[in-house]
Order: C-alpha cells, then structure tokens, then sequence
C-alpha cells in the first residue's frame, strides 16, 4: 500500500476533496470552480437563510466539481506545462469560490438552522487543507506554486549522469533498486537513496513560499495557521487531538519499539557496524525510500525460512507470464508471424495491463462477496493501471470520484505483477467504495466521518487477505497450520503496518511545527531528521545538512496532502476488522479471521460507509464497533504472538537508540 494514502494537488484538496493516502477522496466541498471565463456570481440575496445557504453550495459544487477533478486528473497523468496551467487555474477558481462560501458563511453565525445545516457550515470551513488567501494576488501565486511542486515531484528522476538523459531513474526504477535487498550492496543502495533526495532540493524555496501563502489564508479563515486548521478537522478540539495522537502512539510504541530492535540487530549481522547508527537504523537500508514500511527486508527479517512460504508475487507474475504467451500466440495465429520487436513491446504491455484489470477483479470481487455493488462500467475504461510510456505520470496510487453521482470512478495506479500492488488495489477499492456508498448525500457531506476513516476502510479488507483467503483465490498452496507459520505471517504484516505507526505520525509533526513557526525554514531538514530518530529509530547514513530538503521528496509534503490520517487509519482498521470479524461469526485468534462472504459483515460496513461525513466519526464508530474512541488494543490483540516473539528473540540484545538532542 502506497500510501498512502493521496490525495489531488490543492484544488481538489483544497476544496474539501480530503483526499486519501491515496488520492483524492471524496469531496466534502469538492473542488467548485466555475467555468472559465464564468461571469461574477450574482449577487448574494439577504434574505438567504442559513439551510438555502447550505443548499445553494451543495448544489454549486455538484455541479461545478466534475471541471476541477478533471483538470487534478489531466494534470497527474499526462505532466506538462500546459496541464499544470489547466490545474493551476482550475484549483484558482475553487479556492475563490471556497474562500468566498467560507466568508459567506458568518453570516448565519447565531441564526436559527438544522442540525444538518449546521454540521455541513462546520465542514465547509474546517475542511480546507490549502486555505485561500483572500488577496487575489497572493491566492494565484498559492495556486502556482502547489501546481508545481506536484508536478516537480511527479516527473523527478535521478540521474547520474547529467549529460546521458539514458542513466536517468525515476521513483520506480529507484524503488526497485532499493527493494532488491538481497542482490544490491550498501553502496548501491545509498547511492539510489541519496538520489532519489536530490529531486526535492529546488522544492525548498517554493515549500517556504508555500507556508506563507497558505498560513495567511489559515489566518483569514480565523486560524492561527495552517496546522490549526487541520487539527480542527476531528470533532474536537485542536490540542485534544494532538494528545490523543499521542496517547494512541503510548499505546502502539512497545510493540513499535521491539519491532525496530529485531530489525537493527538484523542488519547490524548483515552489514556489521554500518548496519546501524547510534542505535537506529540507516535510512537506506530499510527498502524503503522514506522508511515507511519494510518489507523488502522479508528475506533477511524472516523468522523462519521456508515455513509457510506464501510467493504472492511468483504466483501473480506466472499469471502476467501465462497471458503473454496467450496473447503472443493469438498474434501469430492471426497475422501469421511472430511479431516485430515494435509489435512484441505492444504485446508485453497488453499482458501488464490484462493482469492488472485481473488483480483488481480479484479486489473487486472480494467486496461484492460483501454485498456491496460492482464498480461502475465506466472504471475499467477510464482508470489508469500501469504506466504510460508516452508521456511522465504521477504514479502514487491514488482514488478518484470524478463526479459526484458515483458513476464515474477511478484509480490512478502504475500497477506491477507483485503483492504490493495487490494490496494496494484492495487498499484503493476500500476509497471507491467508500465514494459509492455515499455518494446519495449533499456534495459537503460527500466524505469520510473523518480522514482516517478513508484510509481505513480498504486496509480492514487488507488484514482479510489471511493465507487462508489467498489460497481460496488461487494465489498460494494451501497454508500451513503451525506456530512458526502464524509468525512468518504476522512478521509480514508488521513489517509494511507496525513500522509505518511511527512515520504516519511524525510527518505531521513536523509540518504542524512549519506551520506554527517552531520550526523555522532554515531548521527544516535538521527537525525533519530530528523527528524521524525520536518516532522510528532511523537515521541517515552520511549528513543531510540545510542544503537539502529530504521532507519534499515524499509526495505528500509537495502536494500538501495531510497524513495524520494514515496513523489513524492504522489505529482505525483493526478496531473496524475486529467488529467485523465479530460480526462474520469468527471464533477464533483475531490475526486468523477473514470476513470474505460473509452479508452480515458487509450489511454493516456498508451501513457506517453510508454516513459519510454527515455525522461526528465517534458516532459513526460506536455504531460500528460500540465504542466512541480510538483504540489501538486490536492491533496488540492481533500482533500479540509477534510481540512474544520478538520480545524472546530481543532479549540480552542492544535495544533503543540515542537520538539527537
């Protein structure tokens, strides 16, 4: 899962799309923009009451919103000049129009309305992320810059040879150098890393103007800054939300804490005294370009090879492989001949993009085994799944609603034949569907009960992908039932969910300190690095002094998509997939269950998924799990056999690390 969540480039964010970790999201305000050229709005009646109000905006952006995810959507898969233009004007238009909804809006404060009226006026001013200035001068430049910093980081490459454009890497090549754990040394691995981090250097000086324009808007909409905004965005007050991100990370560190000790010792054994940094562990290492997760370590991290072997990835390639050759063969039958190297690339790329549409059937599938619908017609025509070779793409997975009547979805994937990918589509149908479920109610509250509510609802699905699902699809052998087995199973998921708690936290961290000022723009990349050794233990193996801008080379910095979210979602799955597993009927260890086919489970995820934003999460979630707040106790529950584990393996060796300061 990329995750990621995701999100669109400012208007679509900007416009309370709350995109996801993956892309945009459904668009709890989404992006309004008139058309071009459209004359002034007509002039606001004053005899409007507060629920015309509300109604009028609904309908504004229903019908304004399909122009602007359009232009997001140009601007991500074909990147150019022009399409960033297109973008940039079109997110300009819908931050006037928000700005000028927002401004409208105190107009009521204090006037008679409905309970709806009133929570939809609370999301239309809480669910910017990219607040308007109301200079108009100021908000074009807002709008330029967001634009293209998303497309800056969109067509980064490295190459390490400037005068030989044939050496150039993009963020695929990169990754896959990193993930080749087995078969790529230390240097090679560093070298790709230190690369990769060269694309966000021009970034810095945009990202500094970026936080001025964006904290001026935050400031005209009533915020002490951007931040401030953002944390307002939960059904409580802002610095109870801070404390209770931290009271969720108290509950998930011990676990965190012995994960990243096994993982050290490992590679301290692999790669002797560089295999660590003052206790962490070295940023490079992890097969990962930001450490978010590590599963590329499976083979060195396994704790018992050879038990319960579950090749996912052999299994979807031998597939790609068994559609090539059918396809070659209908080539030949048909013409005659084998085909020219030209015709041969065509036939490669039609047997990716057949085994993509399958693996996202296979996701499709698990869903309507629910009880939920079939992905709309319009999706297998219009959604990208592997990568363009023609022109340069965001390649960040990513959901799209591309109207707001649910009939024209979309994912944005460069999809390849392995688990990962796999997962991921499971992960970007939980958005879809999510987008389908609630896509009857007014355009305000078109979105998730709360960020991470979106970003939770695919990776519940995930945690159902057991060994014993995956067999019944026909992607593993029939697993084995052991004790080692169940280890080797929760290791695998530890290594892409537990080690991400950390980094799905500090990332916020440190924006909310851009934000606020606390961290000052020529701190950005000693704080950025300062924060990654106090959450997860890692570190850079050589210095990353003020030169660099490490924080822009995750996509979500440049493209200001807020993250707190995925660490909620994390939180948010396990305590969704326990309730659901309770509903299925399951008896039996939490890690075992799988809800695939079960209505009574489906009935009610589709149920809380019809809420939308149309109500506080915390009563969307006791509906669903009975309780009003997060909790991280199922993911102990769950990884529960791990943590024994680990702790056993851990002991008498060098745990915990000194961080700077």
């Amino acid at each position: 899962m990329t995750a990621h969540r995701a999100l669109l480039s400012l208007a679509i964010a900007a416009s309370l799309l709350s995109l996801a970790a993956c892309k945009p999201q459904a668009p709890a305000g989404a992006a309004s923009t008139p058309t071009a050229g459209a004359a002034p709005a007509a002039a606001v009646d004053p005899k409007e009451t507060a629920d015309q109000f509300i109604a009028r905006v609904n309908k504004e952006m229903h019908d304004d919103y399909v122009e602007s995810t359009a232009a997001q959507w140009l601007s991500e898969t074909d990147i150019g000049d022009d399409s960033q233009l297109v973008a940039s004007k079109a997110n300009e238009r819908a931050l006037a129009k928000l700005g000028g909804w927002v401004e409208q809006s105190h107009r009521f404060d204090g006037k008679p309305m409905t309970p709806d009226t009133a929570r939809a006026i609370q999301l239309l001013r809480l669910g910017i992320t990219v607040p308007p200035p109301k200079d108009p001068a100021k908000l074009a430049a807002l709008t330029k810059v967001g634009a293209k910093m998303d497309g800056d980081y969109g067509a980064g490459k490295y190459c390490p040879d400037a005068n030989n454009p044939t050496t150039c890497m993009d963020i695929g090549k990169i990754q896959d150098v990193l993930s080749d754990v087995p078969n790529r040394s230390y240097d090679e691995q560093l070298k790709a890393w230190e690369g990769w981090h060269t694309i966000s250097i021009p970034m810095r000086k945009d990202y500094i103007n970026f936080v001025q324009l964006s904290n001026e808007g935050a400031r005209d909409q009533g915020f002490a800054d951007t931040g401030a905004l953002w944390r307002s965005g939960y059904d409580m007050k802002p610095d109870d939300f801070k404390a209770e991100t931290d009271r969720l990370w108290g509950q998930v560190k011990p676990l965190y804490d012995q994960l990243q000790c096994y993982t050290k010792n490992k590679l301290v054994d692999k790669y002797g005294p560089k295999g660590e940094v003052n206790g962490m562990i070295p940023a490079h290492l992890t097969g990962n370009l930001w450490q978010q997760e590590w599963s590329a370590l499976w083979p060195l991290l396994q704790p018992y090879p050879g038990v319960a072997k579950l090749d996912v990835t052999a299994t979807l390639k031998k597939q790609r492989d068994d559609k090539y050759a059918a396809l070659l063969a209908d080539f030949a039958k048909a013409n005659g001949r084998q085909p020219t190297a030209a015709e041969g690339v065509e036939v490669n790329r039609a047997a990716d993009l057949a085994e993509a549409k399958a693996m996202v059937k296979s996701a499709e599938d698990f869903y309507v085994s629910l009880g939920m619908p079939h992905l709309p017609a319009k999706f297998w025509d219009k959604a990208q799944f592997i990568q363009p070779r023609d022109r340069d793409v965001v390649c960040h997975a990513s959901a799209w609603p591309m109207t707001l009547d649910g009939d024209d979805m979309r994912i944005k994937m460069c999809m390849k034949p392995d688990q990962e990918s796999l997962e991921t589509v499971y992960h970007e149908l939980g958005h879809i569907y999510y987008y389908l479920s609630y896509h009857g109610l007014p355009a305000l509250f078109q979105n998730g009960a709360n960020d991470g509510f979106h970003e939770a609802i695919g990776d519940t699905i995930v945690l159902s992908m057991t060994p014993n699902h995956l067999h019944s699809i026909g992607l593993v052998d029939q697993p084995t039932v052991s004790h080692e087995a169940v280890i080797n199973d929760q290791m695998k998921r530890a290594l892409s969910g537990v080690a991400f708690l950390p980094f799905g936290l500090m990332i916020d961290k440190w924006r909310w300190g851009v934000f606020d000022g606390s961290i000052k723009p020529e701190q950005y990349n000693k704080a950025w690095w300062d924060l990654k050794a106090k959450y997860q233990g890692v570190a850079p193996a050589t210095p990353r002094g003020e030169e660099f801008f490490d924080a822009g080379a995750k996509y979500h910095v440049p493209s200001n998509t807020p993250y707190t979210r995925y660490f909620l979602a994390r939180i948010l799955q396990f305590q969704f997939y326990k309730s659901l597993c309770d509903a299925s009927g399951y008896k039996g260890p939490l890690n075992e269950c799988s809800f695939a086919n079960s209505p009574e489970a489906g009935k009610r995820y589709w149920a809380m998924l019809g809420k939308g934003a149309s109500q506080p999460w915390q009563k969307s979630l006791k509906e669903l799990t009975g309780g009003e707040k997060m909790d991280a106790a199922p993911i102990l529950e769950y990884f529960a056999p791990l943590n024994t584990w680990l702790q056993e393996q851990n002991k008498g060796k060098q745990c915990g690390w000194t961080a700077p300061g």
